[in-house]
């Protein structure tokens, strides 16, 4: 898919460069990739000004970066909450470790016993943290993704927006030269 993207940006920003309708095509016929629809949009403006054509990229942008990352909300519950259900694990354990040695008495309980009882209960909090590790870890990855995908988009935009104005600023000169 990235590289699919990328052919595109290529195709359309270089036929951009002398042909804004044929670069419009181009990105027309990938309009099943997000970036094909974020080119598209600006270049099917009918000789807009380049204000306009800056609000219709900034604009397309927004659209097609809406969704990108939108699923971090559930790793971050997952970085919070786990920690949170492996200390609650331990507490219960250290209760049922502790209500053990009262009923039993501390003289006459196996201390086996009561040492798996403990190691159960530390068990959940290293899971728990295991757990909340792991997902930082890829909630981290789903960011940098996504701040690298902004990026690319800002720069893709800040290119087809350069071309246009050149083009823009050409065919005004032209029209005031005759």
């Amino acid at each position: 898919m990235v590289i699919q993207e990328r052919l595109v940006v290529q195709d359309v920003l270089t036929v951009a460069q002398y042909d804004l309708e044929k670069a419009e095509e181009i990105a027309r016929g990938a309009e099943d990739l997000a970036m094909g629809r974020f080119l598209a949009t600006p270049l099917k403006l009918n000789n807009p000004t380049p204000e306009n054509f800056y609000l219709a990229v900034q604009s397309a942008a927004d659209r097609e970066l809406v969704d990108v990352g939108g699923n971090n909300k559930l790793l971050e519950s997952i970085v919070v909450i786990a920690p949170l259900l492996g200390i609650l694990g331990t507490a219960g354990g250290l209760i049922t470790t502790f209500m053990t040695l009262r009923n039993s008495g501390a003289d006459s309980a196996d201390s086996s016993a009561v040492a798996n009882l403990i190691l159960q209960a530390l068990i959940s909090s290293a899971a728990g943290i295991a757990v909340a590790v792991f997902a930082y870890i890829c909630f981290r990855l789903f960011v940098i993704l996504r701040a690298r995908r902004v990026d690319y988009f800002s720069t893709v935009g800040n290119q087809l927006e350069l071309i246009y104005v050149h083009l823009w600023n050409d065919s005004v000169q032209d029209t005031s030269a005759n």
